[in-house]
């Protein structure tokens, strides 16, 4: 039996314009214009053009009148019935022409590069590359975190042509987007986030994610000698509009209150903007005196603005993470972060190309699982996330689909934590 998965999302703010494009055909009939001249081509009748020809000046006046008018009218309708049937066909030429190139290619919206560098270092690149492969054409483009550039990108993808669309919703633009394309017969895949419409979701297991960072916060907590029970824990979470945010958040909240813990502090971070998430982490800590035994943050990214309030205030608290960031690990290897979650992005990436592929070859691909979006049932495909701490860093290198290498990770004070691990 398939996974199933539930989203409440009646709280998530979706923006999707329920304005649907539907392509509306006008056939336009040219009025033919019957001339007699000097000379009939029996073979060819063509229609004339308006004001085009000139009547001929010699006009056949004889008893045949009658028959010659009669012969008239039968050419007429004969030259439109022609016409007509030879418009068609090349209608029909145009159109399966420009079929292929559209029926071909993979449209891709990405969210931003500010979030998480995941995306133009590991989810681009390894989508391109999977399209290519099998011998079609990509169009990926970034919206950079702004949902008015998204929707252009969206209303300029679908004028060009698109076999399949895959979208990582930014605020309910992706639903936007997905509705026109559906209009229009284009098949769509949520990448990553949950919307509807859509006709896949593919993405990691999102509510195991959250258990990942519940754990681990959990083993950082006992590592301090904490009681879970009696620790002042504050919840940083992602942006309220994101589905993968409340899944998130339903994984860790529900380890985390069976271990006793009850957050002190529960905020969501809109866009998941780091610099917002470091204003929102400062009040929290100063609201509560700089009492904080562990931090919940959704991300690396999150995490590392909490992480620069802790460093300002030369403390070391806890602190989890998500994505297995560069800067995360670096982190984690400075014993700042506690645990990040490693999603390896190449799966993820390979499962949403070979749903497109199957699609653009014209195949209806099955899912192992389903995740409900606000009461709509999606087909869906999990990859399995990884908990690191410091001494598993090297099972993301050796991925190889972190983004970045050794050397890079390795720099400054970490480089001496990576000689200790033997991390290369």
């Amino acid at each position: 039996m398939g996974t199933k998965r539930s989203i409440n999302l009646s709280s998530i703010a979706f923006s999707a314009s329920s304005r649907a494009i539907g392509g509306r055909e006008h056939v336009q009939q040219d009025r033919h214009e019957c001339k007699v001249n000097d000379t009939i081509d029996n073979q060819q009748a063509q229609p004339a053009r308006k004001g085009q020809h000139r009547m001929s000046k010699r006009i056949i006046a004889s008893v045949a009148g009658l028959a010659a008018a009669s012969l008239l009218v039968a050419a007429c309708s004969s030259s439109s019935t022609s016409t007509e049937s030879s418009a068609a066909p090349a209608a029909s030429s145009a159109a399966a022409s420009a079929a292929p190139a559209a029926a071909g290619k993979a449209c891709v919206i990405l969210p931003d590069s500010q979030s998480s560098d995941r995306w133009e270092n590991q989810d681009r690149p390894a989508i391109e590359s999977a399209l290519a492969e099998a011998g079609f054409e990509s169009d990926i483009q970034n919206a950079q975190g702004d949902t008015n550039q998204y929707l252009t990108i969206g209303d300029q993808m679908l004028a060009g042509g698109c076999g399949v669309m895959i979208l990582v919703d930014l605020n309910g633009s992706g639903a936007t987007v997905a509705e026109k394309a559906k209009a229009q017969g284009i098949a769509v895949i949520a990448y990553d986030r949950p919307f509807a419409p859509a006709d896949y979701y593919v993405s990691f297991d999102n509510v195991k994610v959250g258990q990942l960072q519940g754990e681990g916060l959990l083993k950082c907590l006992a590592a301090n000698g904490i009681d879970p029970a009696a620790a002042q824990v504050v919840f940083l979470n992602g942006s309220p509009t994101d589905g993968n945010a409340a899944m998130f958040k339903e994984g860790y909240q529900t380890t985390l209150e069976a271990a006793g813990v009850k957050p002190v502090k529960d905020e969501s971070v809109p866009d998941w903007d780091n610099q917002q998430g470091g204003v929102i982490y400062e009040q929290m800590f100063t609201d509560l005196g700089g009492k904080i035994d562990g931090v919940l943050a959704a991300n690396d990214g999150l995490g590392g603005s909490a992480i620069a309030v802790n460093d300002k205030n030369g403390l070391t608290i806890p602190v989890t993470g998500q994505d297995a960031t560069l800067s995360g690990l670096q982190n984690v290897l400075l014993g700042k972060q506690c645990m990040s979650v490693f999603k390896n992005t190449a799966l993820e990436a390979a499962d949403a190309s070979k749903l497109a592929i199957a699609l653009l070859n014209g195949e209806s691909p099955a899912a192992p699982a389903t995740v409900d979006v606000g009461g709509v049932s999606v087909p869906a495909v999990y990859s399995t996330p990884v908990i690191i701490y410091a001494e598993n860093v090297q099972d993301v290198l050796n991925a190889g689909t972190a983004g970045f290498t050794a050397a890079e990770l390795c720099v400054d004070d970490v480089a001496a934590v990576c000689e200790e691990l033997g991390i290369k």
